[in-house]
């Protein structure tokens, strides 16, 4: 007697119709990260309204993106605020402090000096080859720019033609938060290489307060006197500090 496969049909009730009506899975669409949209809308803004319609943060924000493309910066750019305070001294700070900061890596470090770089020389380019006493805003501007944001003082000596024309903008000698070495002789041969005529000098205090220590009172009267011996003149030395300047020449010391 032939024995029949009671299992040759349906195992269960309705086990074929179940697969036959149910839909053909799809793949799955991938989903967009949340802050992509942040970064187009925050670009968009930019573009649309300015640096001045953004804060610091968001500022920092949009030099992070091409250096860290897969990821939310904008924790990054708090940590970077709450380290040193603000955009410009975020991009005034060594890199070698930037690096610890959380999340900033050597690429991150490198788009900030970019911008500081590229700040620089934008400003620089707006001095040089102009009349340095009748363009003096523009100068002073430049020089908080470059100086005013450092941790570690900075000495600058800005070389004009007769004409008062400004002819080279140099750093002579980096220095500590408190010192910075500076030697005459040195000062005044290089404005003999360049054929100046007269010399400003312009250093920077990290402390805050641009008012001159005694250090450099005397430091400022020897390159002075050198100089002079060989018919040069200091026209003024500024100390540049971090929301004031001040002038040697304003205050009588030259």
């Amino acid at each position: 007697m032939k024995m029949r496969n009671q299992f040759a049909e349906k195992p269960f009730p309705g086990f074929d119709d179940d697969f036959a009506a149910a839909p053909v899975a799809s793949a799955a669409k991938p989903v967009e990260p949340h802050y992509t949209n942040h970064r187009q809308r925050l670009r968009a803004r930019f573009m649309r309204a300015g640096a001045n319609a953004l804060a610091d943060y968001e500022m920092l924000e949009l030099v992070l993106f091409r250096a860290i493309p897969r990821r939310d910066v904008k924790p990054i750019a708090k940590r970077l605020l709450a380290e040193f305070g603000d955009f410009n001294r975020v991009i005034s700070a060594p890199a070698a402090r930037l690096a610890k900061v959380q999340g900033v890596g050597s690429a991150a470090v490198q788009e900030l000096k970019i911008i500081e770089a590229a700040a620089q020389m934008l400003g620089q380019a707006r001095v040089l080859g102009q009349n340095a006493i009748t363009s003096w805003s523009s100068l002073m501007e430049y020089c908080k720019t470059v100086m005013a944001h450092r941790e570690t003082e900075q000495f600058r000596v800005l070389y004009l033609d007769r004409k008062n024309t400004l002819i080279a903008d140099e750093l002579q000698a980096v220095g500590t938060v408190d010192h910075v070495p500076v030697y005459p002789r040195e000062v005044v041969k290089r404005a003999l290489e360049l054929n100046a005529s007269s010399l400003i000098l312009v250093h920077n205090h990290p402390s805050g307060s641009p008012d001159p220590s005694d250090e450099d009172i005397i430091m400022t009267n020897k390159i002075v006197e050198a100089a002079q011996a060989l018919g040069l003149s200091v026209h003024d030395h500024i100390i540049i500090g971090k929301e004031d300047d001040a002038s040697f020449k304003a205050l009588g010391l030259i």
